[in-house]
């Protein structure tokens, strides 16, 4: 047998073979069922007229900020795809790649052999492929989630399982194409280049990352800009519900949901789902070099395909928790009917995982590494839920502080925030020390790759993550849509169907802190495997150039403990520089928003106010922070690698890690938590006197305090994911050059043109962090 030509070439035997070929079976078939959910979505009735006036606004201003990204982001991926094709030229190739292509080594063109070019083509094509899916990924799901938006407003009229199906179904379609896309390209990949595979997997990892960066940081400043406008004016100032067509500032705030929770999360997840099969793959290849075997790369994409499979087991479930026949099964809301799905998927996953362990690996520990994985995301879902629900104690002991004002609000909310993060930090600490445990007396190399199995096995749920995630977005819209197109209705029907949104909405506030707290874990988790990749690519070319080896990291090294302060202040500037973006936005959003308020007619209702302003004012402000924070995530690694050399590079990511990771969590999850405080007071009987529900001194104190959050929780935080990859999948990129020319000649003259590099690398960034704090030009007055 010889499938795909997998036997000759990479020496895969006859159940390899089949099973790689099932993997992209998988992948299909996620992509098929993707489709299948599409139509089903699709066939439900999209409500009244009115509904669809409302939807058909948000629909274009999703659609146009998109295109309008599109252009703005597209001349750097040029850019950055010819530098990723002559980077591979300056750098003897791997010894996994001489191996594989050795019949075009003693070929040439132009300063490269045969075997640099194939992998400059291949890493440059894997590049523009991770790019391409992530995009996909991204603007497919978000026109899913319009599409979906108003069909979960109209099955509301109906009853609450219909519509709480519609959300999710809708948010499992673009986890289904984050499965199969990513699993498809990974896949791909191995199968042309064997045990070069990692010269090319680094392109598709950061092609997918920097996309997910930009559609993160551009989506979160719009959402947010526009939604803490919308509410300063509307329900502190105005006293007005949240989404009232009055509010100058509504659509804009509708469009954000879909451009920055459903495109910029989508986006994030896929290139975290990515980047750990691409840690887990070039581990593992390390692996097949020492032992011959191939099962280190044969099982994680297996595991991949089973979690596939999984996902569209448990996703399929979710509407069947509410009438379950067993009682104590059954789900009592929106938040256990998701859980129950994602507990059949990690059940599914972990039984399949030991039976492929012990009949085909001959190793049971890579199955526990499986399930230790599953197990960590499964903790995230109520260790988030606690810090977030309005069920649980943190969030009550914020809606208590409310009584005292909007100062003690924040602060309870930012204890809330902090203890989270630690708490968040000890689980993953856990797993590590699970994956120590099992492998440790095997080698570093083999607790490295324990460590990129765990996060392999948490995003084996992809398909369950992303739906949670963009099931939030989707009731947010729809109580959105139904909020503007029913104002004035009081019937029961009207009114059931009201309740049915906001309980669907507050859930979905829980489900998306669950999925960024994953995602953050998981960029954590990849970026600690990526670092035996950094430390191999560094000692291959090192020995090539007859250098020391340099064999670990030590922050006793004065140059390293610098690098290591300077990348655990750079997640602090980044999160600095987009919660300002977002101050500033708001800013002038508000303003607007009060002069039309100002306008005869616009309070009254008997005036539309003029949406497409307040539209402009978050594009305008989303757009131009994309390539400064962008240029900074990419350019000060490549400075600190020049100046300070490898191994304080080496620093600076552990740094990134460390920092990035406990700030991420602190911002989502107070944010969160702010967000269901406001939520909670909200659905209180309103009475003034007693100071309970809308309008009250309390629930402008939960308004301020939801309005710091928000930032917060959906535009720093989760954008620190990406950046975190993004810093680090730069540095795996660039370590090879930094070694082969440092900044100090062997004789310790200065190297005058890398010394030029540097500064102009240093110029670049201080440049994006002017450019990021200049203010945005305003609109001229209508």
């Amino acid at each position: 047998m010889d499938i795909f030509l997998l036997g000759s070439r990479h020496g895969l035997n006859d159940f390899e073979q089949v099973a790689i070929l099932l993997v992209l079976v998988a992948a299909f078939l996620s992509l098929a069922y993707a489709w299948w959910l599409r139509s089903t979505v699709l066939k439900k009735d999209k409500g009244t007229e009115k509904m669809q006036e409302v939807w058909n606004a948000i629909r274009i201003g999703a659609d146009s900020y998109l295109n309008r990204q599109l252009r703005t982001i597209l001349p750097l991926i040029g850019v950055l795809t010819i530098l990723m094709f002559l980077s591979v030229g300056i750098v003897p190739p791997s010894h996994e790649a001489v191996e594989e292509f050795k019949a075009l080594e003693n070929t040439h063109f132009l300063w490269m052999n045969g075997v640099q070019l194939v992998v400059a083509i291949g890493r440059t094509v894997a590049f523009i492929m991770g790019a391409t899916f992530s995009l996909l990924v991204g603007q497919w799901g978000m026109r899913m989630a319009v599409q979906a938006n108003i069909r979960v407003a109209s099955a509301s009229r109906r009853g609450f399982n219909e519509a709480l199906s519609i959300a999710y179904y809708a948010g499992t379609i673009t986890g289904m194409l984050t499965d199969g896309l990513g699993l498809l390209g990974g896949t791909v990949i191995f199968i042309i280049f064997g045990t070069a595979a990692p010269d090319a997997l680094l392109g598709f990892g950061f092609g997918g990352t920097l996309l997910a960066l930009f559609m993160r940081v551009g989506g979160g400043i719009y959402t947010k800009a526009a939604d803490v406008g919308a509410d300063l004016v509307g329900k502190v100032e105005k006293d007005i519900p949240e989404d009232d067509p009055r509010n100058a500032a509504v659509i804009a705030d509708l469009v954000g949901d879909n451009v920055g929770d459903c495109a910029g999360m989508a986006a994030d997840i896929f290139e975290s789902y990515e980047v750990t099969i691409v840690s887990g793959l070039i581990l593992g290849l390390s692996l097949v070099a020492i032992t011959g075997d191939l099962k280190w790369i044969v099982y994680p994409l297996v595991i991949r395909a089973v979690g596939v499979i999984s996902s569209m087991l448990g996703t399929f479930t979710v509407p069947i928790w509410e009438k379950f026949p067993i009682k104590f099964l059954r789900a009592h809301d929106a938040e256990e009917a998701m859980f129950r799905s994602y507990e059949v998927s990690s059940i599914f996953t972990i039984v399949i995982s030991f039976i492929l362990a012990l009949t085909y690996a001959n190793d049971w520990r890579l199955a526990a590494l499986t399930a230790v994985g599953v197990g960590l995301a499964v903790a995230f879902n109520p260790l988030t839920s606690y810090f977030t629900s309005t069920k649980k104690a943190p969030v009550k002991e914020i809606v208590q502080s409310t009584k005292t004002g909007p100062a003690t609000t924040i602060l309870s909310g930012l204890s809330v925030g902090m203890e989270s993060s630690v708490w968040a930090l000890v689980v993953i600490v856990v797993s590590f020390i699970i994956g120590i445990l099992l492998y440790s007396a095997d080698g570093t190399v083999y607790v490295l790759y324990a460590v990129a199995m765990i996060g392999i096995g948490m995003l084996s749920h992809t398909g369950n993550n992303v739906a949670m995630d963009s099931y939030g977005p989707i009731s947010d819209n729809a109580n959105g849509i139904g909020e503007m197109a029913w104002h004035g209705m009081e019937d029961k029907n009207t009114l059931e169907a009201r309740q049915i949104m906001a309980d669907l909405d507050a859930v979905g506030n829980t489900t998306k802190a669950i999925t960024k707290g994953v995602a953050i874990a998981s960029a954590v988790i990849a970026a600690v495997s990526l670092f035996a990749s950094y430390i191999t690519d560094v000692g291959r070319v090192q020995s090539q150039l007859g250098q020391p080896l340099m064999e670990a990291i030590r922050v006793s090294d004065t140059r390293v403990f610098i690098g290591l302060l300077l990348g655990g202040a750079l997640p602090w500037l980044f999160s600095s520089l987009s919660i300002r973006a977002v101050s500033r936005a708001a800013g002038q959003i508000v303003e607007e928003v009060r002069n039309q308020f100002k306008i005869p007619g616009i309070m009254e209702g008997t005036r539309a106010p003029d949406y497409a302003r307040v539209v402009s004012i978050s594009t305008a402000s989303a757009q131009k922070e994309l390539i400064p924070l962008a240029t900074i995530s990419v350019l000060m690694p490549l400075a600190v690698g020049l100046i300070l050399q490898v191994e304080a590079l080496g620093g600076f990511l552990a740094g990134i890690i460390l920092s990035g990771q406990l700030l991420a969590v602190f911002l989502s999850n107070a944010g969160g938590a702010w967000d269901n405080a406001k939520k909670a007071i909200e659905d209180e009987p309103r009475d003034l006197a007693k100071n309970t529900g809308k309008g009250s001194e309390r629930h402008k104190a939960g308004v301020v305090g939801d309005t710091v959050g928000d930032p917060m929780k959906d535009t720093a935080g989760p954008a620190l994911n990406p950046m975190i990859k993004v810093a680090n999948l730069v540095s795996l990129l660039a370590a090879p050059i930094i070694v082969k020319y440092p900044l100090q000649n062997a004789d310790g003259s200065l190297n005058w043109g890398v010394a030029v590099i540097a500064i102009a690398l240093l110029a670049a960034t201080a440049w994006a962090i002017f450019r990021s704090k200049a203010p945005v030009k305003e609109l001229e007055a209508a």
